[in-house]
């Protein structure tokens, strides 16, 4: 039997014969490829409709509109007492008690020390004795021009006798006058022993005690005495905001602050709070600092309950004009830079674009912008970090955290989430 009978060989196809079997697997594998990928019907530009691309970033604006707005600015500020006025020792001598209580209340003319005046009562003592005996030499040269008159008149003593009379008369009322005045001096200085309070006001420490030598060579301070139910707010502007304000009063650009505004001023505190009670603006120095290049301003602020203290570092509002056509931003709405201000403004196609404007103050969490905006602009508070570059976004209204309005960008964006997934959740199924 022939070997090909005894061992018959497999079966193999040849490769013309395996060509039809692998076709329709690739067709399969090219379908699916094709059901994957975005097709000719996907939506162009990313939009927000179906066939799973991603929906524009929802971000919070604010459509902007021009008003009238005070233009306030803050300046530093130091608070200075309305009187001051230092206790000192007149004439010298040994303190010998001290009349007041640290950090009372003194009226004027309240004693405050004493001084040991042992030697100012011998002074007032014998300058009384000189009185005394000046006015007895008076009476003597007076009874003494008595006498001689009639005899001068009749020629009984001689022209010179009678003038060496009246002399001694005017002499001895001379020195009757230098004694009165050593008297009234004496008496001065034994009332200066008793030092007094010169104004009333709130006294503090005491910055001598008892036994202390005061008044040797100058007049030494021994307290200080402040008046502080009305305080004064020493503040400072730089020269080129001065000019430019200036400017652009001239300019037309801004209009002067009518009414009572343009001299009250409000002081805010270290921690940040507003004091309740308004100051009123005195004066605006006329001269410039040459060391630092400011102008000094003082305002009156009233302190009735003893708050503020003398020295306070404070800030200081003040509105010095007004501006018919100012917009308010939210702070975070603006972007400051070297370079100048920026906002984000969203277009009529919905993307955003730069925009440069200038700030011309603040008003608590507001920025005061006074160009670069107009009437109806979309600007961006919230929602930038979301946004693509060059891509569309979807403008929703935005109001500040805690109050009613509108929902903030996050709460858009996240309530638009649901929505941009359920695409995706049914491409899914497709596979």
């Amino acid at each position: 039997m022939p070997d090909t009978m005894r061992h018959p060989q497999p079966f193999l196809p040849t490769r013309a014969a395996r060509r039809p079997a692998a076709l329709p697997l690739a067709l399969v594998l090219l379908a699916v490829l094709a059901a994957c990928s975005p097709g000719a019907d996907a939506p162009k530009g990313g939009g927000g409709g179906g066939g799973g691309g991603m929906p524009p970033a929802t971000v919070g604006v604010v459509t902007v509109q021009p008003a009238e707005v005070p233009l306030v600015t803050e300046l530093p500020g130091r608070l200075e007492a309305w009187r001051t006025a230092q206790v000192r020792a007149r004439v010298p001598g040994i303190v010998a008690k001290r009349l007041f209580t640290e950090g009372s209340e003194v009226k004027a003319g309240q004693p405050l020390y004493q001084l040991d005046d042992a030697a100012y009562r011998a002074t007032v003592a014998s300058a009384e004795a000189a009185v005394a005996r000046a006015d007895a030499a008076v009476a003597q040269a007076q009874a003494q021009v008595q006498r001689n008159q009639p005899l001068a008149e009749a020629k009984a003593i001689s022209a010179q006798e009678w003038l060496q009379t009246q002399t001694t008369l005017k002499t001895a009322q001379a020195d009757a006058a230098t004694a009165r005045a050593a008297l009234q001096t004496a008496r001065i200085n034994l009332d200066y022993a008793a030092i007094k309070a010169p104004i009333a006001g709130r006294i503090g420490r005491a910055l001598v005690t008892e036994g202390a030598l005061v008044g040797q060579g100058d007049a030494t301070q021994m307290a200080l005495i402040q008046q502080t139910g009305t305080l004064y707010v020493n503040f400072t502007q730089s020269a080129a905001e001065v000019l430019r304000l200036r400017k652009a009063l001239e300019a037309g650009q801004l209009q002067r602050a009518a009414g009572s505004r343009a001299a009250e001023v409000q002081v805010v505190l270290d921690d940040g709070s507003l004091y309740p009670l308004p100051g009123k603006l005195l004066f605006s120095d006329p001269a410039v600092d040459a060391a630092t290049g400011q102008v000094s301003l003082r305002a009156e602020l009233p302190n009735p309950q003893g708050l503020l203290l003398p020295g306070l570092f404070v800030k200081v509002r003040i509105v010095q004009a007004t501006s018919a056509q100012a917009i308010k931003l939210p702070q975070q709405a603006v972007t400051r830079g070297a370079s100048g201000d920026t906002v984000l403004v969203v277009g009529a196609d919905n993307k955003p674009a730069p925009r440069p404007v200038k700030v011309s103050g603040s008003q608590g969490s507001d920025w005061v912008i006074t160009s670069g905006l107009a009437a109806g602009d979309r600007v961006i508070v919230d929602g930038v970090q979301k946004m693509m570059p060059g891509a569309p976004v979807n403008p929703v209204p935005w109001s500040p955290p805690g109050k009613p309005g509108a929902a903030p960008a996050g709460a858009a964006s996240g309530a638009s989430a649901p929505a941009a997934a359920a695409p995706a959740a049914s491409t899914a199924a497709s596979r």
